[in-house]
């Protein structure tokens, strides 16, 4: 089935619709000023995406502001996700690079994040500077002491550690052309026979009895998005299939620069897309009247807090201010804020 014949079968909610026909669902949930502090009732995530710009000035703000949520709200942070495009440029040293103390471990400090940073590999780590960027993601996660997580290019966890409410399955998008050859030059990705065996493991895991009431998803390149670089073929032919099957509560993102909120009329997946954390800033190519609920060029971070009855996700501006969110309960219902 091609893309085409995949986005004729259903078509976008409009804003206008979303909104009234959700709000019919029920309650709208807790946010930030109505009721509840956020983070409250459930266990915390922060997300961000595209993070490890050469020229940190809006990471650095973006950062900031992370850590201006945790303690105005006086939440604790029990995971980060980073969502890839973690390294643009060189990273000398590789291992030993300055750039993980200065951009990682000092950016988002173990004093408000003492937690696991669990990651996922980008377009922009799979580039040779001249060295593997991804070899040394991998092996600096077997470091002592780091909170850096990434125990291969793709794996499976449960989060919380105790009573797990939530099972993630953190992918590597990074796919040869359609044509099944790599890229060239500076940039390389998975290779064929990687990319049949993360394809073939997911099916696996997939399948597997799960015990968690939610299932989510994350890999760099979005399925859909407005933003430039549009949906990701390849992801829709191999992935939006079993993420429906599946019935899989949320696909997360990055890769375009912005934040997104994407909703399929008759899909069980929410798409939500959070590549604003410290790249230059990329312009919408489809407004969210025409695709959404919600699509902003601007840049910032996600807060993730789940619950046995509702994971909701809150789209942050750099200052740490709301912008947009939404909750999935487990039958896959949508309540938006």
């Amino acid at each position: 089935m091609n893309l085409n014949d995949t986005l004729s079968r259903r078509r976008f909610l409009r804003q206008s619709f979303a909104f009234s026909a959700l709000a019919a669902l029920g309650t709208v949930p807790s946010f930030a000023g109505r009721g509840k502090a956020p983070g409250a009732e459930g266990s915390n995530l922060l997300m961000v995406g595209d993070w490890g710009y050469e020229d940190f000035q809006a990471q650095t703000r973006v950062a900031a502001g992370m850590s201006h949520y945790v303690r105005e709200h006086g939440l604790k942070t029990d995971a980060l996700l980073m969502l890839g495009d973690n390294w643009y440029g060189p990273l000398e040293g590789g291992v030993e690079s300055k750039r993980w103390q200065t951009q990682f471990e000092d950016m988002y400090p173990k004093s408000l994040f003492d937690c696991s940073a669990y990651a996922i590999l980008g377009n922009h780590d799979y580039q040779r500077m001249p060295d593997s960027k991804v070899d040394s993601e991998l092996e600096y996660a077997k470091k002592a002491g780091t909170r850096w997580v990434m125990p291969s290019r793709w794996y499976r966890f449960e989060f919380p550690e105790k009573n797990p409410l939530m099972t993630v399955i953190a992918l590597d998008s990074n796919m040869p052309h359609e044509d099944g050859t790599p890229s060239k030059g500076n940039n390389f990705t998975l290779t064929p026979k990687q990319q049949a065996e993360q394809l073939a493991w997911l099916e696996a895991e997939l399948e597997k009895p799960r015990k968690t009431p939610f299932l989510v998803v994350m890999g760099h390149h979005p399925i859909f998005s407005n933003g430039p670089h549009g949906d990701t073929k390849i992801l829709v032919r191999d992935w939006e299939p079993l993420l429906k099957k599946h019935k899989a509560h949320l696909y997360l993102a990055g890769h375009d620069h912005d934040m997104q909120h994407l909703e399929f009329e008759g899909h069980p997946t929410s798409f939500a897309l959070s590549g604003g954390g410290g790249a230059d800033l990329y312009t919408l190519k489809i407004e969210e009247a025409q695709r959404g609920p919600y699509a902003a060029k601007v840049y910032g971070f996600s807060h993730l807090e789940v619950t046995p009855e509702k994971i909701t996700l809150r789209h942050m501006d750099e200052s740490g201010k709301l912008i947009h969110a939404f909750s999935k309960m487990p039958d896959g219902r949508v309540q938006i804020a």
